[in-house]
């Protein structure tokens, strides 16, 4: 039985994954902020339900002795939950902007991993998927021809590049555990108010290829459903 924790995983791609990784055998527990809309998704999935706020320290600590407590161990954490608001350009971008993307994209899955280490420590092949974006890549945005869905968000942009930093250093740190950051892709859901060309069900194939790639995956990569995605 493989334990898999999502977060913000009762809609978009975070809900899509947990079917899929259901579909292949994980036992999920699809976690959000809102207690009924997470109850609501994890019976619609067949999964089970965990209250988890990312942005609150309290809140990530209570989710991981409930996952302890049920399960005693973590092989798969997906760090999914994030926003992409408020947006400001270049000219505008305030730190009080920053701050409001970092919280939930940075500083969430910090909180997040940090806290689930000693349950992802007692699995055997422990994984953990870092729900990056193409708009994290230095390269990318150097170059926007390289990616055709290129738009200014310096906050969500850069939010995107720290954890993609901070994937490389955890696997680095920590070889025991695979880290991995992947881009799904403009995907249609809230985040982008569903301008996405891509459906939920293509977004979420990288995510859930990294969820389930076999022992002696690289660690420390970065990638979408073709391959390598330049850093």
């Amino acid at each position: 039985m493989t334990i898999t924790v999502i977060t913000g995983a009762n809609k978009g791609l975070g809900r899509e994954t947990a079917r899929r990784l259901i579909e292949l055998g994980h036992t999920v527990y699809v976690s959000g902020r809102d207690a009924e809309r997470t109850e609501r998704a994890a019976a619609d999935l067949g999964a089970r339900p965990l209250l988890l706020d990312v942005t609150e320290e309290a809140s990530v600590r209570a989710a991981a002795a409930t996952v302890r407590e049920q399960a005693g161990r973590v092989d798969v954490l997906v760090n999914n939950a994030g926003v992409s608001v408020p947006r400001a350009t270049a000219q505008d971008l305030t730190a009080d902007v920053l701050r409001a993307v970092y919280e939930p994209n940075v500083f969430g899955p910090v909180r997040v991993t940090n806290a689930f280490l000693p349950l992802l420590a007692a699995a055997s092949h422990p994984v953990v998927v870092n729900v990056s974006s193409g708009l994290g890549s230095l390269a990318i945005n150097e170059d926007p021809s390289l990616a055709p869905d290129y738009v200014p968000a310096p906050a969500y942009a850069s939010s995107k590049a720290a954890l993609n930093m901070l994937t490389i250093h955890y696997a680095k740190a920590l070889p025991g555990i695979r880290f991995n950051a992947v881009d799904p892709g403009y995907t249609a859901t809230d985040l982008n108010g569903h301008r996405g060309r891509q459906t939920v069900e293509e977004g979420a194939r990288a995510i859930v290829a990294a969820a389930t790639a076999p022992p002696g995956t690289p660690t420390g990569t970065f990638t979408n459903t073709a391959g390598r995605v330049p850093w």
